[in-house]
């Protein structure tokens, strides 16, 4: 079974890191209402865009699902 984006995003987690990559993940683990299930693009994006005030550019993102997609065909 396909793991979730949350989950994947989750593997980038380190708080002493200053990287987009991590800080998004640090985030979104703070983010009571990330949607921890989702694996479908266009729904994630419209959150993010929506209530992620903390990510500071949607390309973060992008680049992220892109890796995550990548990662999970394997």
């Amino acid at each position: 079974m396909k793991r979730s984006f949350y989950e994947y995003l989750m593997t980038l987690r380190n708080t002493e890191s200053v990287e987009p990559e991590a800080e998004f993940a640090n985030n979104a683990f703070r983010d009571q209402s990330f949607p921890k299930h989702e694996q479908d693009y266009e729904k994630l994006s419209e959150y993010l865009e929506l209530n992620a005030g903390y990510l500071p550019s949607m390309t973060i993102f992008d680049e992220v699902f892109e890796k995550y997609q990548y990662t999970d065909r394997k």
